[in-house]
């Protein structure tokens, strides 16, 4: 495990000053005495992936990502930071799991709203570890897991992979006598074993299909995300580009046969984004390898972009 230090960002340049600004333009490195913004944290890992017997590639997810993000226009005067990223080098997840649940940890006690940029979705346990320290482990608060996900993950493994991060959530949780609050949009039932389906009744979880993620629901889609944050204090946010359709979302360590649509996860990062609750969010799963024209890294970043917006709106 080794950390790097910011990226060096470029773009097109229109001008001087806000009113033509883009990511490249006015994303900065980051420091613990930087005013409050978004700080974006990479971790540059796909270890978790190829112990889960997935697609490697995605440990080059956090560049790419930052490459899209580039050039987006910005509309507003938040603060934006660069952390560099935690990197797997070898097979120390474990290790690099915990050193970027510390940077998460020190963004939040900062006064900053993390945003992790993967990397295999391994991440999710490493952005729990950091949210859980930032708030403090002994919290009174409900933690709420909104996972956008083709798949529980919640695999039964001897040592973690990206498909057991959500039961490790509910295990840690669980050992501090608190009941994970984990809902998934997007299940494909195809995707998950019938052993997944019931291990995610026996911890509470609650799900929508991808099936049942239509245009024409989108309503019900919004009222289960609406309960959700009715029930928690405050929100992690996890999207595995999986859940989008694979010929929308090609790069992915495992595409998705039918997968949501994008209308419908703008709807729903916009809902969370801007209820006051979002503390971090991560985007998982990008694998740059077998993207095609940049499309996956392009609908991340726009997603990346969405979430922090929308949370400065608020």
């Amino acid at each position: 495990m080794t950390r790097i230090g910011p990226s060096r960002w470029t773009g097109r340049d229109d001008g001087p000053g806000a009113p033509h600004a883009r990511w490249h333009s006015t994303i900065r490195p980051y420091s613990e005495a930087d005013a409050s913004g978004a700080v974006l944290i990479g971790f540059a890992s796909d270890e978790g992936v190829r112990r889960n017997g997935g697609r490697v590639g995605a440990a080059d997810g956090p560049e790419a990502l930052r490459k899209a993000l580039a050039p987006l226009a910005i509309h507003d005067d938040l603060s934006r930071y660069d952390a560099g990223d935690v990197v797997v080098d070898g097979a120390d997840l474990e290790a690099a799991q915990a050193e970027l649940g510390e940077a998460v940890a020190q963004a939040l006690r900062a006064g900053h709203f993390p945003l992790v940029l993967g990397g295999g979705h391994e991440v999710a346990y490493a952005s729990y570890l950091g949210v859980n320290a930032g708030l403090g482990i002994d919290r009174r608060r409900t933690l709420g897991v909104l996972n956008l996900d083709a798949h529980f993950d919640l695999r039964a493994a001897d040592r973690p992979t990206s498909g057991t991060g959500f039961a490790q959530i509910a295990e840690a949780e669980l050992a501090h006598g608190r009941q994970v609050k984990y809902r998934v949009i997007g299940i494909g039932r195809a995707a998950n074993t019938r052993t997944l389906f019931e291990r995610a009744d026996s911890i509470g979880a609650r799900y929508l299909l991808d099936d049942e993620c239509r245009i024409d629901r989108i309503d019900q889609v919004l009222a289960f995300v609406d309960d959700h944050l009715a029930e928690i204090d405050d929100l992690y946010l996890t999207i595995d580009l999986d859940v989008l359709p694979a010929a929308v979302a090609p790069g992915v360590s495992a595409p998705a046969a039918l997968g949501v649509v994008p209308e419908i996860i703008q709807a729903v990062v916009d809902r969370v984004a801007s209820s006051g609750k979002l503390r971090i969010a991560d985007i998982a799963e990008l694998n740059p390898r077998f993207d095609i024209d940049g499309r996956t890294a392009r609908i991340g970043a726009r997603l990346i972009d969405r979430i922090i917006s929308q949370r400065n709106c608020t």
